[in-house]
């Protein structure tokens, strides 16, 4: 998939933010594979890495989320949203950008007094290691969707006078369509080459024959 580009100020902010969760997965990788080594090599388990990969992975769901919003790479039925008149696909764009803000402003309505809370006891996991997941979480939450929500009207500001996006096989795809197109042409010149060369051989032969 090609990224969209950048169009504003909150697209830098969601970039920067996307960027750094993208290397989370990969700390969890060696959050686990130590836990392998320590497990079944020296017999001694240890008592955070399986919290520390949920404390990272909720992280890393939860701002997925927010940078799938700035590449509009939530489900749309783009065939029928693109064969709509432009006034008509600015009236879908508006019409889901205030239903997603009724839902975040729900979801911050309704979680705020417990996020709050749980941050300010400090509320921790309940377990030997017992890290304070629902006092990062909970808040991290209504961040995000806050995020999203703003990233939403960016998106609606910075699209409305688009005209509808080709949509191919290639966009879901990681493919340098460039390089390719580069390769068959390398490929084409070395053939044209070899038959010039071919045909300069027959070419020298012939002259030797008429010659002799």
């Amino acid at each position: 998939m090609v990224e969209h580009e950048r169009t504003g100020p909150v697209d830098l902010v969601t970039w920067s933010v996307s960027r750094i969760s993208m290397i989370l997965p990969a700390v969890i990788v060696v959050v686990m594979t130590i836990e392998v080594v320590m497990r079944y090599i020296f017999a001694s388990p240890t008592l955070w890495a399986n919290e520390m990969s949920l404390w990272i992975a909720g992280a890393v769901y939860l701002l997925a989320g927010l940078y799938s919003m700035q590449q509009r790479s939530h489900i749309r039925i783009t065939l029928l949203r693109d064969m709509a008149p432009l006034w008509l696909r600015r009236t879908f764009d508006v019409v889901s950008t205030l239903l997603l803000l009724i839902f975040v402003f729900s979801v911050v309505w309704g979680g705020f007094g417990e996020a709050w809370a749980k941050m300010m006891r400090w509320e921790t996991f309940g377990t030997a290691w017992d890290p304070p997941l629902p006092a990062t979480i909970k808040p991290l939450i209504l961040i995000v969707v806050t995020l999203t929500a703003i990233q939403a009207v960016s998106n609606l500001i910075a699209d409305w006078g688009r005209t509808a996006a080709e949509h191919s096989i290639l966009d879901e795809v990681d493919i340098d369509v460039e390089a390719i197109r580069r390769s068959e042409a390398e490929i084409d010149a070395k053939r044209e080459a070899e038959h010039a060369a071919e045909r300069a051989a027959e070419h020298a032969a012939q002259q030797r024959s008429a010659a002799g």
